[in-house]
């Protein structure tokens, strides 16, 4: 059975592209995209010179309510780092310095936030 794209799913490959082009211009290379357990989901797990980069990609088109990187909830973020900590565990990459940053995109502008939150797990 064919997979059904929507037009959300599109702008957001589209924009983990973006993501992927600009982050690697600044130095960091993509270890894996979409990585999916039962946990939740990492958009972009990357390497910044032996640090493992957790990446959130986040669009919205207006500021109204918050804007992108205000739509990374708590709810979120705890999903975020139960499947990072899955990564670390499967990759035996248990001692690896790790942060987790957001890439937002939204009304023509894009702000990367390194250690957008911290996790204690």
């Amino acid at each position: 059975m064919a997979k059904v794209v929507t037009a959300k799913r599109r702008a957001g490959d589209e924009h983990e592209e973006q993501a992927i082009e600009y982050l690697t211009s600044k130095g960091l290379t993509l270890l894996t995209r979409n990585y999916q357990c039962k946990p939740g989901e990492i958009d972009l797990i990357m390497n910044d010179d032996g640090v493992i980069v957790f990446v959130e990609v986040r669009y919205r088109k207006s500021k109204q309510f918050g804007g992108a990187a205000m739509s990374v909830t708590a709810s979120k973020q705890r999903k975020i780092a139960l499947a990072a900590l899955h990564y670390l565990q499967s990759n035996k990459c248990d001692d690896a310095l790790c942060r987790f940053d957001v890439l937002a995109f939204g009304a023509g502008e894009k702000q990367w936030l390194k250690d957008a939150f911290y996790s204690p797990l």
